[in-house]
């Protein structure tokens, strides 16, 4: 009726499937998770409502590449939500960031800079770059609401 079937026979590592065909390419390819996070801020030397104390819900996505591994896989995603949750979010969620974050003014523009060099820091690490090869941060979205967002492209970070 609706198209599904019980699969018959679950397939077996080394009888149906050997090691050597779970990696299907040799060629780099981007992962991409995303979190939410709940701050207040306010900005400095701005006319408009942003001068005063208000909050956000944030979105931030992360957009990493690298090459697959033996198995197939790049990065675990769960691998990407410990350093979010252990190495960036500790700085961010429920926080007054014009307290937590280093001097800046606490644009998006801001932000999403020091988001991606958090990211970029913590991938760059000796155990983390033996484990994931060639593992980089391509971008970094940062949504203030659910319609503007500012960005961080590998690109711009490394040449400009």
């Amino acid at each position: 009726m609706y198209g599904f079937r019980i699969v018959d026979k679950l397939q077996k590592m080394d009888v149906d499937i050997q090691k050597e065909q779970l990696r299907y390419h040799k060629k780099r390819v981007m992962v991409s998770k995303e979190f939410t996070f709940d701050a207040a801020h306010h900005l400095h030397n701005y006319e408009g409502k942003c001068k005063n104390l208000h909050g956000h819900t944030y979105k931030v996505i992360f957009g990493l590449s690298g090459f697959v591994d033996e198995r197939g896989l790049m990065m675990d995603f769960g691998d990407i939500k410990d350093i979010w949750k252990n190495e960036i979010e500790i700085f961010l969620d429920h926080r007054y960031l014009n307290e937590t974050l280093p001097p800046m003014n606490t644009t998006a523009e801001n932000m999403v800079v020091w988001i991606y060099e958090k990211m970029a820091e913590a991938l760059s690490q000796d155990e983390r770059q033996k484990q994931y090869h060639g593992v980089r941060v391509e971008i970094v979205r940062l949504f203030e609401t659910p319609t503007s967002y500012a960005e961080a492209r590998r690109e711009w970070m490394e040449v400009e």
